[in-house]
């Protein structure tokens, strides 16, 4: 196994952060859909809240409307699912033709659910199918170890950050951080993409407890986003 140059061990990393950006948010604006239906049609905000943005959209339908289509929003699902997208095509003969295919299977189908009747759950799943879809083929056709490792730390990232910034409970992101752990001890030692150790320190720190979880969720926030770097 020859060792993964910087330029696509980040490729590789974003890769698997955009693809889970998309399932974990669709995920959430399931949960945020039903209380804005349910409960109040401000509820929205709250998400924002969590992400430190502003309500500049005044609606709960302009809201998923940015939020889901447009590619405008550094935070929507199509932004990041063109992001993916392009990191895949630069990828595609490590990751496989098949597991492009599902990434622009999701984009299509995003795009066609645009202006559907629909209810938005009706809407959403046939992407989540697709991105399991993606990720059955990035088990089944990626036999180097050390690219499928950086796709799924991407993954892992991601999921704990957005757990984080949501407030998930301690034990998802106790979860989570276990299995980032994983992967991590099967990077290799003489790649060139690999994790910074005192960032980790740092989420080991702030993840060890409830109490310290609770108390130190913007240290963590922080350690994740640099626990993979361009190395100079």
């Amino acid at each position: 196994m020859g060792t993964i140059s910087i330029e696509h061990g980040d490729r590789l990393f974003w890769l698997g952060r955009y693809t889970e950006r998309v399932f974990t948010t669709l995920k959430v604006l399931e949960k945020y859909y039903d209380k804005m239906i349910d409960e109040n049609p401000q509820f929205y905000v709250e998400y924002l809240n969590s992400f430190g943005l502003s309500d500049i959209y005044g609606s709960s339908d302009k809201f998923l409307k940015s939020f889901l289509y447009e590619k405008e929003n550094p935070n929507s699902i199509a932004n990041s699912l063109e992001r993916a997208y392009d990191n895949g095509i630069v990828l595609r003969e490590e990751i496989s033709t098949d597991a492009l295919s599902f990434i622009q299977m999701a984009m299509d189908t995003l795009e066609k659910t645009k202006d559907s009747s629909r209810g938005l759950i009706l809407n959403l799943l046939p992407l989540e199918d697709i991105l399991f879809g993606f990720w059955g083929c990035i088990d089944d056709y990626i036999l180097d170890e050390e690219i499928k490792t950086i796709i799924y730390c991407g993954k892992c990232v991601e999921r704990l950050d957005l757990y984080l910034r949501l407030g998930y409970d301690f034990k998802a992101a106790e979860a989570e951080f276990a299995r980032l752990c994983k992967y991590l001890a099967r990077v290799p030692k003489n790649t060139p993409y690999r994790y910074n150790t005192k960032q980790l320190s740092v989420l080991v720190e702030t993840l060890g407890t409830p109490e310290d979880y609770r108390m130190g969720k913007s240290d963590a926030i922080s350690a994740l986003g640099r626990l993979f770097e361009k190395l100079k």
